[in-house]
C-alpha cells in the first residue's frame, strides 16, 4: 500500500470512527469506568464514539469524586508551596509529606491532571541514559507497585513487559550496548531472534528485522489513577490540596522567594516548587528565572477493537519507525514520536486550557501510520476510533529540569519531562523532596539539574526551533558524537569564519559553536555518524599527532570566565575550593569545589591575578552552575564581587612540544621553564595586543592557553597564523582535545567526576588540601571517608583489540564479575587503541593491590574485549612532557 492510499483509508477510518465535522474527537481512558474517564466535554456534553454514547456532563468532577474533601480554604502560610497538580507535583506533595514535612500546599490552577498528565499512554520504562536516571525510573517503578496497597486507590499498574525492534545494524548495536548496560544497572535484558519477538507479537511482521530486546519488568500504569493515588498519599501525610487556585505572581525579598499570589489570596512560603508543567516556563520567566521548555503536539491512535489485543502483550517498540504500540481495553494503540514536531503555544499556554485537545494534523502524521501498519498489518483494515493529539513539554537538551533555580533562592523547579512524566515522577519527586528537606541533592541530578540551563535558552524562538528536533530525539539513533541540527549559530568565536575557512565541522555546546574536527581541502565538514570509526577518524589522528609531536592551536573561548575581586576574595575563594588558592600573584591551581558530602560539585581552575582579584575558568557547560554557586555560598556580608567575563575574553590555546618555540618567535617574553613555570600566568606582548599567558595543559603536553580582549582576538590569532606556518602549525578541535586528555587520564566533569564521586576516587587527592587553615566546604566528610577506606576507584583501561570503540557506560568485568562502567571513552591514537576511564567498585576495599591484580574485560556491544587497567595514566605516567 503507499502512502497515499493508506492516507486516504486512514482518514475514512477516522470519519467513519467520529464524525469531526459535529463533534471533536475525545480521548477514553482504557483503564477503567466511565465516571474514570479524565476528559473536557464535548461542546453538546456528549462522548461520542462508534459504539458509544454517554452522558459526561460530571466527568470534569472527577478529582473530587474521588478524594472527597480535597479542596479546603486556602491557607495564609505554609512550609512548601507546589505550583501544579500534575503526576509530578503530586509526587513532589507525597514524598515531602513521607519525609515528615506536613506543612505542604499544593495549588492546581483547575483540577488534578487537566495539562499534560491525563492524557499520558502511561508507559514506566526502567532503562534511562545513566545509571542515576535508572535508578529513579526503577524507584517510580517500585513505587507505583505498592501504592494501592498505602492509599487504598487503584493505580492500574501492570508489569506487563517491553520488546525493543532493531531493523538495522546500527540500531542493533546501539540497543545492544543498551542491553549491557541495563543488565549492568541491574535490569534484565534477553535478546531476542526476529521469530521470537513475532511468537511474543504475533500481530507484527518481521521480515526487515534484525533482532529485538526484552525487558520483563517494564510496565504501565494509568496516569490520572496513579496521581490521584499520590494526592491521596500526600493528603493523608497531612498536606492539602487545593484546585481551582491560579498562581498569578511570587513574593520575592531579597533574591529569594517568600511565597504566593493566587487570585485567591497570598500564601507565605518558605519554599516553592514550580511543578506546573507547560505553563512553567512562561510563569519562571515573568519572575526572570531561566526554566527553558516549550510544548509540541504529540500524538498517539487508537483503533476499534482488534482481534490479537490482550494485556499480556509487552509494550513494542520500534525506534526506526517512531513508533511505540501497546494494548488499550482490546485496542491497538499506536504513540509516535515524529522527527519532526510541531511546537504549539509559543507565545503563552491559554489559560483556558484544561482536559483540552488539539485538532489532528491527518495529512503530517500519514507517513508514520503508514509505517506503523507495514509493522502492524491488520492496523489496515481496522477501524480508528482517534487520533489523539495532546502537547507537552520539551526542553532544548531533552532531559527533564529539577532544582533550585540559579537566580531565586528557595524556589525549586520540576518541569519539561519530555514524555517520560509517567516513568519519572516517582523518583523526582523522592529526590527533590529530600533536596528540599536536606538543602542539598541527595545523588548526583547534574543532567537534569535545572542549573546546567543557560538565560538564551529562554528565548522564545530558540525553543521553538529546537522544539522541532526535541520530541522526536527519544527514538532516534543515539550515535556518539550525534550534534544537535536546530537552533543553531547562538554563540560564535570572533574566529568563527577564520576557523570555518580552515575547514572546521562545529559542533554545539552550551549554545556555543566549536570546531569539533577540521576536515581536509578536499573533505566535506560534516558528520558521517557510525558506532565504528566515523568519517573525522583520520582528521582526528592527525590533529592529535599534531599536539603529541609538534604544535596544535586550539579555539576554547567557549570557557566560562568569572572575576572575583574584593578584600574578601580570597577568604571566601579558599573555602568554597579544596585546593589552596592563597598563592602568589600569577599562579593558577588547579581544584574542586565541593559540597556537604565531600563530593564534587566542579573542577576548574583559580588564577591570581591580584591581591584582590582571582579568575575562575571552567568549562561552557556550568557557566549558570558556577555563578549560582559562587552566589550562594559567599556570606551576605561579604566585600566580594562576582562578574561574568566570558564575552570579554577569547581564549587561544597553543599546545605541543614545539608551542614554546612558536610562542617565542611573536613575543619578547621569556617562555623557558625558569622563567615561565607550570600553573604561571603573565601579561604578555604579541603582536600588538596585550594579553595573559597561562601555562597550563589539558592534553598532557607543553602548552599555553592565551586570554585574549575579544576585539583583539583575530589580530592575534593572524599573528599566529603567520608564524605558525615555520612549524607546520595544525588546527585542532574538540574531538582531539578529548582524545589528547583521556589518554592522559585527565578527569571530565559530569562524566568522569561529578556530585557522587569524592577527588580521593577520582585519584585527585593531589588537588586537596587538607591542612590550610580556612578549611573548606565538606572537608570533615571528605576525612571521615578517607580513613574508612576507598570503596571505588576511578581507573584507566586499554582495549586489547584495537578494532573496537569506547564511548561510555561499557560494563567493566574484573576475573568475570561485573564491577562498573566505563564514565567516557575515545581511541587514544599515540597508544593505538580505545582508552576509557571508569570507576572499579568493591564493597571490601578498591586498593591498588585489588586494581592491578585483576584481569579485566570490557564489555562492547555484547562482546568482552581483554583490556589493561591502571591507576597511573597509560600517556606519561612521570609527566615529563608537562613539565618541560
Amino acid at each position: 500500500m503507499d502512502a497515499h492510499s493508506a492516507g486516504h483509508n486512514l482518514f475514512n477510518f477516522g470519519r467513519r470512527a467520529v464524525n469531526a465535522e459535529h463533534y471533536r474527537i475525545l480521548r477514553v481512558s482504557a483503564f477503567a469506568e466511565w465516571s474514570k474517564v479524565v476528559a473536557r466535554g464535548l461542546r453538546r456534553g456528549l462522548l461520542v464514539s462508534k459504539s458509544l454514547l454517554v452522558d459526561t456532563s460530571s466527568i470534569g468532577k472527577f478529582p473530587q469524586l474521588l478524594i472527597k474533601g480535597i479542596n479546603m480554604t486556602l491557607p495564609s502560610s505554609a512550609q512548601v508551596v507546589i505550583i501544579g497538580g500534575g503526576i509530578i507535583g503530586c509526587s513532589v506533595a507525597y514524598h515531602l509529606t513521607e519525609l515528615g514535612i506536613r506543612d505542604v500546599v499544593l495549588l492546581e490552577r483547575k483540577q488534578l491532571t487537566c495539562g499534560t498528565t491525563w492524557h499520558a499512554a502511561g508507559l514506566v520504562a526502567q532503562l534511562r541514559a545513566t545509571e542515576n536516571m535508572t535508578q529513579l525510573a526503577r524507584y517510580s517503578h517500585q513505587l507505583y507497585q505498592q501504592l494501592e496497597a498505602k492509599t487504598g486507590m487503584a493505580t492500574g499498574f501492570y508489569q506487563c513487559g517491553a520488546v525493543t525492534l532493531a531493523t538495522n545494524k546500527a540500531r542493533m548495536e546501539e540497543v545492544r550496548r543498551g542491553a549491557a548496560m541495563a543488565r549492568n544497572f541491574g535490569l534484565e535484558c534477553e535478546e531476542l531472534s526476529p521469530q521470537q519477538a513475532q511468537d511474543m507479537w504475533p500481530l507484527m511482521q518481521v521480515d526487515d528485522v534484525l533482532g529485538a530486546f526484552y525487558f520483563p519488568q517494564d510496565a504501565r500504569t494509568n496516569p490520572t489513577d496513579t496521581t490521584v493515588a499520590l494526592a491521596k498519599g500526600a493528603r493523608m501525610g497531612g498536606a492539602t490540596i487545593l484546585e481551582g487556585v491560579c498562581v498569578t505572581d511570587l513574593i520575592k525579598q531579597q533574591g529569594q522567594v517568600r511565597g504566593v499570589v493566587t487570585d485567591q489570596g497570598e500564601v507565605q512560603a518558605e519554599i516553592v516548587v514550580n511543578c506546573a508543567g507547560m505553563w512553567a516556563h512562561h510563569f519562571s520567566k515573568q519572575q526572570g528565572v531561566t526554566l527553558p521548555l516549550h510544548a509540541a503536539e504529540h500524538y498517539y491512535l487508537v483503533t476499534e477493537p482488534l482481534a490479537g489485543m490482550n494485556k499480556q502483550l509487552p509494550v513494542l517498540r520500534d525506534f526506526d519507525n517512531h513508533a511505540y504500540y501497546r494494548e488499550e481495553t482490546g485496542k491497538l494503540l499506536l504513540g509516535l514520536f515524529e522527527p519532526d514536531a510541531a511546537p504549539w503555544g509559543s507565545k503563552a499556554i491559554p489559560e483556558h486550557f484544561c482536559f483540552d485537545e488539539l485538532p489532528p494534523d491527518w495529512d503530517r502524521l500519514t507517513p508514520y501510520i503508514s509505517a506503523a501498519m507495514e509493522r502492524i498489518p491488520a492496523l489496515a483494515n481496522t477501524g480508528i476510533q482517534l487520533l489523539f493529539n495532546g502537547p507537552e513539554s520539551f526542553t532544548p537538551d531533552d532531559r527533564y529540569c529539577l532544582g533550585e533555580s540559579a537566580e531565586l533562592k528557595n524556589l525549586f523547579v520540576a518541569a519539561g519531562f519530555n514524555s517520560v512524566g509517567i516513568q519519572s515522577a516517582g523518583g523526582a519527586g523522592m529526590v527533590l523532596a529530600q533536596w528540599i528537606k536536606d538543602g542539598r541533592q541527595p545523588m548526583d541530578l547534574w543532567e537534569v539539574d535545572t542549573r546546567r540551563m543557560l538565560p538564551f535558552q529562554n528565548n522564545r524562538q530558540y525553543l521553538y526551533d529546537r522544539t522541532k528536533e526535541s520530541l522526536g530525539l527519544l527514538y532516534q539513533m543515539h550515535w556518539p558524537f550525534r550534534q544537535y541540527e536546530s537552533a543553531r549559530g547562538v554563540r560564535k568565536s570572533p574566529l568563527h569564519d577564520r576557523l570555518k575557512a580552515a575547514g572546521a565541522c562545529f559542533g554545539e555546546t552550551a549554545g556555543w559553536e566549536r570546531a569539533n574536527w577540521y576536515a581536509d581541502a578536499d573533505q566535506k565538514a560534516e558528520y558521517q555518524y557510525s558506532y565504528g570509526q566515523q568519517n573525522w577518524f583520520d582528521n582526528n589522528a592527525q590533529e592529535h599527532f599534531a599536539v603529541r609531536n609538534n604544535v596544535g592551536l586550539f579555539d576554547q573561548s567557549s570557557f566560562a570566565k568569572f572575576l572575583v575581586s574584593g578584600p574578601d576574595s580570597q577568604a571566601v575563594l579558599n573555602q568554597i575550593c579544596a585546593n589552596n588558592i592563597a598563592v602568589p600573584v600569577g599562579k593558577a591551581v588547579y581544584t574542586q569545589w565541593l559540597n556537604q558530602r565531600g563530593t564534587i560539585e566542579a573542577d576548574l581552575t583559580v588564577t591570581k591575578v591580584a591581591e584582590d582579584e582571582f579568575w575562575v575558568i571552567t568549562s561552557p557547560a556550568t557557566q549558570t552552575h558556577i555563578h549560582s554557586w559562587l552566589k550562594q555560598h559567599s556570606p551576605s556580608d561579604a566585600r566580594l564581587w562576582i562578574h561574568d567575563i566570558t564575552s570579554a575574553w577569547c581564549v587561544l590555546n597553543i599546545q605541543g612540544p614545539n608551542s614554546r618555540a612558536l610562542l617565542q618567535q611573536i613575543s619578547d617574553t621569556d617562555f623557558s621553564d625558569q622563567k615561565f613555570p607550570f600553573a604561571t600566568m603573565k601579561n604578555v606582548e604579541l603582536g600588538y595586543a596585550t594579553i595573559k599567558a597561562l601555562r597550563i595543559t589539558y592534553m598532557g603536553e607543553l602548552g599555553w592557553e592565551l586570554y585574549i580582549p575579544s576585539e583583539f582576538v583575530q589580530h592575534v590569532y593572524d599573528e599566529i597564523i603567520k608564524v605558525g606556518e615555520k612549524f607546520s602549525l595544525k588546527h585542532c578541535g574538540y574531538h582531539s582535545l578529548n582524545s589528547l586528555r583521556i589518554e592522559k587520564a585527565y578527569r571530565e566533569f559530569g562524566h568522569d567526576i561529578g556530585a557522587d564521586d569524592t577527588p580521593l576516587e577520582a585519584g585527585l587527592g593531589f588537588a586537596v588540601d587538607f591542612t590550610k587553615p580556612e578549611g573548606f566546604i565538606g572537608k570533615q566528610t571528605l576525612l571521615d571517608k578517607k580513613q574508612q577506606g576507598l570503596k571505588k576507584r576511578l581507573v584507566q583501561f586499554q582495549l586489547h583489540d584495537s578494532s573496537a570503540m569506547l564511548y561510555h557506560h561499557e560494563p567493566i568485568y574484573r576475573n568475570g564479575s561485573k564491577v562498573g562502567y566505563i564514565a567516557s571513552g575515545m581511541y587514544g591514537h599515540s597508544l593505538g587503541a580505545a582508552i576509557g576511564l571508569g570507576y572499579i567498585h568493591n564493597d571490601q576495599g578498591v586498593t591498588a593491590d585489588f586494581i592491578n591484580s585483576g584481569a579485566y574485560e570490557i564489555d562492547v556491544a555484547g562482546k568482552r574485549i581483554a583490556a589493561t587497567a591502571s591507576l597511573k595514566p597509560l600517556y606519561d605516567p612521570e609527566n615529563k612532557r608537562v613539565r618541560c
